[in-house]
């Protein structure tokens, strides 16, 4: 049989709201992986995120903290606290119109894949819930049962990319004739490994190159609740800047929280 084509999605104000790291640190927090100052950390980075856009030298920064901040952490801890709560945290901030573009893609007969810098055992579940046919993610290193702190493969940029590619090759897709959703210019190597790319809620400097390049320019704004059963409105229109203001307020509020009352970290760094 010939190839396939396929849509592979970004996962991170793509097809969420959020970036899924921030979106699962609540439930790290109160099963004491993180501290307050690291939660506020977190969320104040997602504030920025926001507003602009990632650069490279961030999520380098971002990768590197991350890699110490999980050092020693349990792996089926994380897979347990990820599967408890998945329907919780992911249900309210997934964008409705990426869960009829997916369902769309899979109605043409096209495999939909989820594709994301954030770990293996937070992107997998997730997209399962979603219901994408497959995933591609940041694999660690693990040693008897705990992260090392080490990264096996770290999905952002050019790997991912690559890993596009090895997915076309093992499950015999077609790429000229496949699409690519995201919202940043760090991955551009991404959207340009199909025939079909498409920025959504792009940042400033995709926004340059989708319009230099003619590639088709999408706002999501539309959240759903999703459930195990299928996903429902949540509300419409609401605003990008509007969810960044209600991230700035919180990230200020736990700020204010931690300096008045000093927490020691709780994770292994």
């Amino acid at each position: 049989m010939g190839a396939k084509a396929a849509a592979f999605f970004d996962l991170d104000r793509t097809v969420i709201a959020k970036p899924s790291l921030a979106a699962f640190s609540g439930p790290f927090y109160r099963e004491g992986l993180l501290s307050r100052r690291l939660v506020a950390h977190a969320l104040w980075g997602q504030v920025l995120f926001a507003r602009f856009g990632a650069r490279q030298a961030t999520i380098e920064r971002l990768r590197l903290r991350v890699q110490r901040l999980t050092e020693g952490w349990e792996q089926e801890r994380v897979r347990s606290i990820v599967a408890s709560t998945l329907a919780q945290v992911v249900g309210p901030i997934t964008y409705k119109e990426a869960l009829d573009l997916i369902a769309e893609h899979q109605l043409a007969g096209r495999k939909v894949y989820i594709v994301s810098a954030s770990p293996a055992e937070i992107v997998e579940p997730l997209s399962r819930y979603l219901g994408a046919d497959g995933a591609i993610a940041t694999s660690a290193a693990v040693s008897a049962g705990r992260y090392t702190g080490q990264l096996l493969r770290y999905a952002f940029g050019p790997e991912k990319a690559d890993a596009i590619r090895e997915a076309a090759e093992r499950d015999n897709l077609d790429l000229t004739g496949s699409w690519a959703y995201s919202d940043s210019a760090t991955d551009l190597p991404m959207l340009e490994a199909v025939g079909h790319p498409v920025a959504v809620n792009p940042d400033r400097a995709l926004r340059r190159i989708a319009r230099m390049r003619n590639w088709p320019i999408l706002t999501f704004s539309q959240f759903a609740v999703v459930t195990p059963s299928g996903h429902r409105p949540l509300r419409a229109g609401l605003a990008g800047a509007s969810v960044a203001v209600v991230l700035a307020a919180v990230a200020l509020f736990l700020a204010l929280a931690v300096r008045r009352r000093p927490t020691a970290a709780m994770t292994t760094m």
